[in-house]
C-alpha cells in the first residue's frame, strides 16, 4: 500500500475503511468513493474532498450523533411546521421529554427524545417546515461531543438519490379507491428504529376506532409501545398480522371512514401485501433548511424566559442553594457555568440585571386555536365540552387531560402546595376500610329495621327534681344511665304494650323489663343490658351498669348480657344534643331518643317577676305501629314525666 505525502497514516487507513464499506454495504454516505476498481488498494490517491469527508467521519466516529427527525403526526401528513422548540443547544434532554411542539396538517402535537443526551444543534428553527423523515436536530451522547456534532451536522450531506430506487423498483399498487379512508402505516418509534413487529391488535377487522384510541401494541428496538388512531373510523383491513414485522413507513392497516366502504377497502388491502409506502415516503433531503442565524449575545441565558445552565452548574446551583435567575452567565451564549455558580455563591460575581420583557412570545396559538394536548382534545370531545371553556394547566397554558378529567369531574382537583409558613392541610382518611365484625353486625341490624312501619313521639321532660336526686346519689357511684333507666322500667310497669313486640299471630308481651342502653365503642355500637331493671335498686343498677360498661370495652360481654334486651335506651344529652330520633332495633316493641338537658324561662306565679328558670330535656319515643299506637306512646311519655318529676320513687 502506498500513501500520499503529507497525509497521516491514520487519515489513510480512515479513507481506507471508509471507502471500502462504501463500496460494499453503502453505510457511509458522507464519504465519496474514489473511482477507483475495487480490487485496486495500492493507488489510492484521494482529492481534497475526500480527504475533508475523511476528517469528518473521523470525528463522527469518535463523537455519537443521534438524529431528531421530522415525526409522522398523521396519516396524511407529509411535511411539519416547527412551532416552537422547548429545549435549546446545548440543553440537557431525557428520553420521553418534550423538545419541540410540530404543527401538522391535524393539530399542534409535543415531540418527545427518544434517548438521553444534549441538544446539539438545530437545523430546523422555529416557523421553518421540513418533510416527513427530515433531520430537524442532532443529539450528542456526551456534553464534551456537542461542538463536534454540530460541526458534523453543517457538512450533512442529503440522502443518496440511489437508496430510493429499491422502492421505485417494488410492484405498484393497484389505484386507491375514490373514497375517503386513511392508511395506517408503521410508526418510527425511536430515532434506530428500521423495522417493528405488530405485538397485538388491540382492535379487529370491523371495529369501530376513534382519534386517539390505542388500535395495537408495537415491538420496536428500545420498548412496546401503544399506537393511537388518528381519525375516527372503522378498522377495515389489517395488513400485518400479529407476530409479524413490517419496515418502518409500510402500511400495516387501513381505516375506512364509512362501515360501508370495508370490503371495497379490504380488496384493495389484498394488492399492498405489506410493501413500505410509495416513493414519495424516501428520506428527503436533511440540510434542506437554511444555516441558523447566529444568536445574539447572552440569549441563551434566557431563552424563552429559561435559564440556560450546564448539568453541572444546576447541581451545585441546587445544592449551594443558588437562584440562577439571578446569576450572569460567562459561556457561550450568556450560558451560566459552574465557575459562575461558585462566584454567586461566595459573592463575588456580579448580580444579573433584570431581563427586558421579551419582544416575542414563547409561543402563542394562533387566532380562535385552543391550545390543547391531542388526548385532551379527544376526552373533551367525549365529554361534549368547549375547550376554550378549560383553563390550561400545561407547558405554554395548553389544555392537558388532566384539565379535561378534572373539568369533567372525572379527577380531583390537585390540591395547592400551602405557602411557607402557612399550616400543612389536615390529612383526612381516604378509600374504602373493610367492616369490622361488630360494625358489619350493626349494619345488617339497621338494615333489618327498614321492613318495620314506626311512628315517633316527642316531649319535654322538667328535670329539676331528677338532677338534685342525681347530685344526692352521685358520691354513692350511680350514673345519670341506671337513674333513667330505673325511672324508664318504673313507666314501663304502667304501660306494659311499649315493652311488647310484633310477632305475626299478634302481640308477644315480656314478662321481664331489661333495658338495653346504646354505648358508643372504639369501632361500633353496643347495647349492654339491664335484667329485670323494674325490681332493683338504683345502687345495684349503677354497679351493674359500670361493671357492663367495662365488659363491653374490653370486648368481653357475652350475648346474654347484651342481646337481651326488651326496650333501648339511647342517650346523647352528654354531647349536647337538642334532639334525635333512635332507630328501632328489630325484635323490640319501643327505643328512647335522650337528648340534652337546656335551660327555660317560664311563667310561675310565686315568683316576685312572675318566671322562674327550670331545666327540661327532649325526648322522642321511636314505636313498632303494628301493635303500639299513638295513644300508648302518650300516655307513656305522660308517666315518665310524672316519675322524673317524683324521684323519690326511684330509690
Amino acid at each position: 500500500m502506498k500513501f500520499i505525502a503529507g497525509i497521516s497514516s491514520t487519515t489513510a487507513l480512515l479513507c481506507l475503511v471508509s471507502w471500502q464499506g462504501a463500496v460494499q454495504n453503502n453505510s457511509v454516505s458522507a464519504f465519496v468513493a474514489p473511482k477507483v476498481p475495487t480490487n485496486t488498494l495500492t493507488h489510492l490517491i484521494p482529492s481534497n474532498n475526500d480527504i475533508a469527508n475523511a476528517m469528518r467521519l473521523e470525528t463522527a466516529l469518535n463523537a455519537e450523533a443521534i438524529k431528531i427527525t421530522m415525526p409522522a403526526l398523521s396519516s396524511t401528513m407529509k411535511e411539519g411546521r416547527v412551532v416552537s422548540w422547548l429545549k435549546s443547544e446545548g440543553d440537557e434532554i431525557e428520553a420521553g421529554e418534550a423538545i419541540m411542539v410540530v404543527e401538522s396538517d391535524k393539530a399542534d402535537m409535543d415531540v418527545e427524545a427518544f434517548e438521553d443526551g444534549f441538544l446539539a444543534k438545530i437545523i430546523t428553527d422555529e416557523g421553518e417546515t421540513a418533510e416527513v423523515g427530515a433531520v430537524v436536530a442532532l443529539i450528542a451522547t456526551e456534553e464534551a461531543d456537542i461542538e463536534a456534532v454540530a460541526a458534523g451536522g453543517d457538512a450533512a450531506p442529503a440522502p443518496a438519490a440511489e437508496e430510493a430506487a429499491p422502492a421505485a423498483e417494488a410492484p405498484a399498487a393497484a389505484a386507491a379507491p375514490d373514497f375517503d379512508f386513511s392508511q395506517l402505516d408503521m410508526p418510527a418509534l425511536s430515532s434506530t428504529m428500521k423495522e417493528g413487529k405488530v405485538v397485538s391488535w388491540l382492535k379487529g377487522e370491523g371495529d369501530a376506532v376513534e382519534a386517539g384510541e390505542a388500535i395495537m401494541v408495537v415491538e420496536s428496538d428500545k420498548a412496546d409501545m401503544d399506537v393511537e388512531a388518528f381519525e375516527d373510523g372503522f378498522i377495515a383491513a389489517i395488513i400485518t398480522d400479529e407476530g409479524e414485522s413490517t419496515a418502518v413507513g409500510a402500511p400495516v392497516a387501513l381505516i375506512a371512514a364509512s362501515e360501508a366502504d370495508i370490503p371495497a377497502l379490504q380488496a384493495y388491502a389484498a394488492t399492498l401485501g405489506g410493501a413500505p409506502a410509495a416513493p414519495a415516503a424516501a428520506a428527503p433531503a436533511a440540510a434542506k433548511a437554511a444555516p441558523k442565524a447566529a444568536a445574539a449575545p447572552n440569549a441563551a441565558a434566557s431563552a424563552g424566559g429559561r435559564v440556560v445552565a450546564s448539568p453541572l452548574a444546576k447541581k451545585m446551583a441546587e445544592e449551594m442553594g443558588v437562584d440562577l435567575t439571578t446569576v450572569a452567565g460567562s459561556g457561550p451564549g450568556g450560558r451560566i457555568t459552574a465557575g459562575d455558580v461558585t462566584k454567586a455563591a461566595s459573592g463575588g460575581a456580579p448580580v444579573k440585571k433584570a431581563a427586558a420583557a421579551p419582544t416575542k412570545p414563547v409561543w402563542q396559538p394562533a387566532e380562535g386555536v385552543v391550545a390543547a394536548t391531542p388526548t385532551a382534545r379527544v376526552l373533551a370531545k367525549k365529554a361534549k365540552l368547549d375547550l376554550a371553556s378549560i383553563e390550561g394547566t400545561g407547558e405554554f397554558g395548553r389544555v392537558t387531560a388532566d384539565d379535561v378529567k378534572m373539568a369533567t369531574g372525572e379527577m380531583k382537583p390537585k390540591r395547592k402546595v400551602a405557602a411557607p409558613g402557612a399550616p400543612a392541610p389536615v390529612e383526612l382518611p381516604e378509600g374504602l376500610v373493610p367492616f369490622t365484625g361488630m360494625q358489619r353486625a350493626v349494619s345488617n341490624n339497621m338494615v333489618a329495621t327498614l321492613d318495620c312501619p314506626v311512628f315517633r313521639a316527642s316531649r319535654e321532660i322538667e328535670m329539676d327534681a331528677f338532677n338534685a336526686l342525681y347530685q344526692q346519689v352521685k358520691p354513692k357511684g350511680v350514673t345519670v344511665s341506671a337513674l333513667l333507666a330505673k325511672a324508664v322500667a318504673k313507666a314501663i310497669e304502667k304501660h306494659p304494650i311499649v315493652n311488647s313486640s310484633f310477632r305475626p299471630e299478634g302481640t308477644f308481651f315480656n314478662k321481664d323489663i331489661n333495658i338495653a342502653m346504646a354505648v358508643a365503642i372504639d369501632g361500633g355500637l353496643i347495647t349492654p343490658v339491664l335484667k329485670y331493671a323494674n325490681e332493683r335498686d338504683v345502687m345495684e343498677l349503677g354497679e351493674n351498669w359500670k361493671e357492663l360498661v367495662g365488659k363491653a370495652k374490653s370486648g368481653t360481654l357475652s350475648p346474654d348480657e347484651y342481646n337481651s334486651g326488651t326496650f333501648t335506651i339511647s342517650n346523647m344529652g352528654m354531647f349536647g344534643v337538642a334532639q334525635f330520633d333512635a332507630i328501632l332495633p328489630a325484635g323490640q316493641g319501643g327505643i328512647l331518643a335522650v337528648a340534652g338537658t337546656q335551660e327555660h324561662i317560664v311563667p310561675c306565679k310565686q315568683s316576685i317577676l312572675g318566671l322562674k328558670k327550670i331545666s327540661k330535656m327532649t325526648v322522642t319515643l321511636t314505636c313498632d305501629h303494628r301493635q303500639i299506637y299513638g295513644a300508648d306512646a302518650a300516655l307513656f311519655l305522660k308517666t315518665l314525666n310524672e316519675v322524673m318529676m317524683s324521684p323519690s320513687q326511684l330509690l
